[in-house]
């Protein structure tokens, strides 16, 4: 039986609002003049991330032709083809990622692009686990590690990585694996969610937003789905003076996301594994770059490149943050709070 053509969704206006209609933003080789608009808008097309501080990565790391490299978060790939393009053709770079939706199509893009076997290594894992990879590929001459989140996780809404669109309480950076948001909210106990909140997003109303969710649980109403948990959110801080409270809203949800993507996918413990382990697989005179996007992390970067300088494992590091231009920040505005800091192996 023959089957019945189906016509692609059509949206109403000028613009699709919802992801799944963004048909041409996804599809970023067949429909260049919708991206740049897109870009050109100060917006991250659908499906898309646009790579941040790349000038400074490339200033700082060095590359040259025959040096062995990895990307730590290799994501929609952009980082990666950059770094790549320094090696003109001679030298490796693998590339790391929990998330096996986006690195496959990833990697095909990049070997679409041109970047072979020989040149570029994709690893299905998480660079907590940096030390097995070094054993696998060898030590590095340059490292980045690009800490933030990538645009196709927040924008797709069956991550559940964002607020902002109806999706399941998800937050997983591979969703075939461990425990989803929603999950985490039906058995965490007060405290543990007030210092989930506190600790992972400084939230400062962590208690109200603590006591509401686990007032809706004793219901059997725990959130299921984005849209429930931001309602709950907006429940929670309705004492907030009726002028103040669109705004508060709307920070307390980044912050809430925010504090529970982190304990969904285990991030400081990952990035203290990481940089615990970072001066044992690079190189003398070996380059690492790392891009932070909150204040928790930041804090364990810079103390690691701080003790480990002292301790003599690097030889210098940046005692100050680079942060991307006023210029980027405006095309770019997911670049706005990102921090990028630097350390150098000790030859």
């Amino acid at each position: 039986m023959e089957q019945e053509h189906k016509r692609r969704v059509r949206y109403s206006g000028k613009y699709p609002k919802k992801f799944e209609e963004k048909y041409k933003e996804l599809n970023p080789e067949k429909y260049q003049d919708t991206i740049q608009h897109v870009i050109g808008k100060g917006s991250t097309p659908a499906g898309m991330h646009i790579s941040i501080c790349v000038k400074e990565i490339l200033d700082f790391l060095q590359i040259k032709p025959g040096q062995n490299g990895a990307d730590c978060t290799f994501g929609y790939g952009g980082h990666t083809r950059k770094m790549l393009e320094q090696l003109q053709g001679n030298g490796h770079i693998v590339a790391l990622d929990v998330d096996p939706i986006e690195s496959e199509k990833s990697k095909k893009r990049l070997m679409d692009a041109g970047f072979g076997d020989d040149i570029l290594a994709v690893e299905l894992t998480n660079f907590a686990n940096i030390d097995e990879v070094a054993k696998k590929y060898g030590k590095f001459d340059f490292l980045l590690a690009d800490l933030g989140v990538s645009s196709m996780q927040i924008d797709n809404p069956e991550r559940g990585f964002s607020y902002k669109v109806e999706g399941p309480l998800d937050l997983r950076m591979n969703p075939q694996k461990g425990k989803s948001a929603a999950d985490i909210l039906l058995e965490v106990d007060r405290e543990e969610l007030i210092g989930m909140l506190v600790e992972n997003s400084d939230e400062e109303y962590a208690e109200q937003i603590a006591n509401k969710i686990l007032a809706y649980r004793k219901k059997g109403q725990s959130p299921k789905t984005t849209t429930e948990l931001k309602n709950i959110i907006e429940e929670a801080l309705s004492f907030i003076d009726e002028r103040d409270r669109k705004e508060v809203v709307k920070k307390s949800c980044q912050r809430t996301f925010q504090a529970l993507r982190i304990d969904v996918n285990h991030e400081f413990e990952v990035l203290f594994d990481l940089l615990e382990k970072l001066p044992t697989v690079m190189n003398p005179g070996g380059r690492i770059a790392i891009l932070t996007f909150h204040s928790g992390e930041d804090r364990l970067v810079k103390k690691s490149f701080k003790t480990f300088t002292r301790d003599g494992l690097y030889s210098d590091y940046s005692r100050d943050v680079i942060r991307p231009s006023a210029e980027e920040c405006a095309v770019n505005g997911r670049a706005k709070s990102t921090k990028m800091r630097w350390a150098v192996v000790a030859e």
